[in-house]
């Protein structure tokens, strides 16, 4: 068997150690983009409300809840369920939101990599 640099056989096709290479330079890029990507998001803010703005929800860009404000009118002891309903509704609003801006954030990241040059390397 003929043997290629370092008494390995070489690699069907003629090698690709460049292509190799671009891909792993590319891999490295993404993901110190994404560590910066995920950074900024847990340090954003994004906020969220229901009722017409009695109850407002702040999240993180990543969907940690940061604080929840109840105007003290809404607050009706005889309709607590109301009440619940306008919270979930608020955190349900902030967190789409946090979602939207996760998506814009890392929307972009694999853009120009080709997955598929993994080959059978992803089994």
């Amino acid at each position: 068997m003929p043997k290629g640099q370092g008494g390995r056989p070489p690699m069907p096709g003629g090698g690709g150690g460049g292509q190799l290479n671009q891909m792993m330079k590319q891999m490295q890029k993404m993901q110190a983009d994404m560590a910066a990507a995920q950074d900024a998001l847990a340090a954003a803010t994004v906020e969220g409300s229901a009722g017409g703005g009695v109850v407002k929800v702040v999240v993180t860009g990543s969907g940690e809840v940061q604080s929840v404000h109840i105007a003290p009118e809404v607050v009706d002891p005889d309709d607590v369920e109301m009440l619940e309903d306008l919270v979930v509704a608020a955190v349900t609003d902030a967190l789409r939101g946090a979602q939207e801006r996760q998506a814009q954030a890392m929307g972009g990241m694999t853009g120009g990599l080709d997955l598929g040059a993994l080959g059978g390397l992803l089994g």
